[in-house]
């Protein structure tokens, strides 16, 4: 019984958007059990997956909070 969880930022794909769409989650889940079926042959039914949006100021790379850590990439590509 494969459990997946997928753990994306809580943004969204498009101007005026601040989360994935249901649409978008269930391209998520549909892709993900289908890649265990190729792959490993594990049914669709006994395949589970859990999307968990984490907010921004939740996470962050490089030492810094992810929208500072943006800014200052940003600003040193000018």
């Amino acid at each position: 019984m494969p459990y997946v969880n997928i753990q994306i930022t809580r943004e969204g794909t498009a101007p005026g958007r601040n989360a994935a769409t249901a649409e978008e989650k269930a391209a998520l889940i549909q892709g993900v059990s289908q890649l265990l079926l190729d792959v490993l042959g594990k049914p669709l039914e006994s395949t589970f997956v859990v999307i968990d949006e984490v907010e921004t100021e939740n996470w962050g790379w490089g030492g810094l909070p992810a929208l500072e850590y943006r800014k200052q990439r940003e600003a040193a590509k000018k």
